[in-house]
């Protein structure tokens, strides 16, 4: 969906069994292709630290000595090294032969802090909100029209950050989605921000999206939120998203029936920043039958 800009450099496999790398050969040989070096090493051998390198190990010692570096470390289990040898690591994984290049590239930026890139459309990019976003986002925020029909940002910016602090810890960390950024792709500009979030009491998860007031009626919303539910489909393995949207905002209600949502009834809901409740339009999409 997007052109893949790598920050890992290396792959470093440390690994108990040296006949354990016959498994690792798809792998290998797709981060050769990006420029992405790889070593192979026994447990017993010695490593030497390299920037940019993602550790991949079987031994639960060897995970433990290299989160003690504050090295960036992949669990490799399987059935002769269980899972709790590997208490307090982050990442794992059993079966080497599915995993891909850009799932490397996605957990190193993990351990480094990196914003994951998700997907792009002909005009916009979308990637994971970072802290710096903030004051980008309290710009768009401050148009009266954006207010009118979405949750408000809180007052505090420093408050703010402290939310997103703990949504990228607590909503990308876990659920590996979200609601992302919305970058305009000439420019790199922060336009609106857009994706799946979790509303506790409900199954589904949920499509929302807000364009800042100078870039609507372009079709930008249609154009991302097309996109996204797409990648909900082929990488998230949605089959159903909800979304809510307040029955006097006519626009996004136009938007989602053209996406192909169908309203289900109403509900009410509270405003998590203001507390204040308000009715909404309870919509449905489904995957399209192939």
């Amino acid at each position: 969906m997007m052109e893949k800009t790598f920050y890992l450099r290396a792959v470093s496999l440390w690994l108990t069994d040296g006949r354990l790398l016959a498994h690792f050969i798809e792998v290998v040989e797709e981060l050769l292709k990006h420029g992405i070096g790889v070593e192979a090493l026994l447990t017993e051998e010695e490593v030497s630290p390299r920037e940019g390198a993602l550790y991949i190990t079987d031994s639960g010692v060897c995970a433990q000595w290299l989160r003690q570096q504050n090295l960036p470390v992949l669990a490799y289990l399987h059935e002769e090294n269980p899972a709790e040898n590997f208490q307090g690591i982050a990442y794992g994984m059993e079966i080497p032969e599915e995993i891909s290049a850009e799932y490397l590239e996605r957990i190193f930026r993990r351990y480094e802090g990196v914003p994951w890139d998700i997907l792009s459309t002909n005009r916009c990019v979308l990637r994971e909100t970072t802290v710096e976003d903030v004051d980008g986002l309290i710009e768009i925020y401050r148009a009266p029209d954006i207010t009118r029909y979405t949750e408000k940002l809180y007052d505090d910016p420093e408050q703010e950050r402290e939310y997103i602090r703990s949504y990228i810890e607590k909503i990308y960390h876990y659920y590996e989605y979200g609601v992302w950024s919305v970058l305009w792709k000439e420019t790199g500009e922060l336009i609106g921000r857009a994706g799946f979030s979790v509303r506790p009491g409900y199954d589904l998860p949920e499509l929302g999206f807000v364009i800042a007031a100078p870039w609507q009626g372009l079709g930008i919303a249609t154009e991302i939120c097309t996109e996204i539910l797409q990648y909900g489909v082929e990488a998230l393995g949605f089959e159903r998203v909800q979304s809510l949207v307040r029955p006097e905002n006519a626009t996004s209600l136009a938007l989602c029936k053209r996406l192909g949502f169908t309203e289900q009834g109403r509900v009410r809901e509270q405003d998590h920043v203001t507390g204040v409740s308000h009715e909404y339009c309870y919509l449905v999409w489904k995957k399209p039958d192939v």
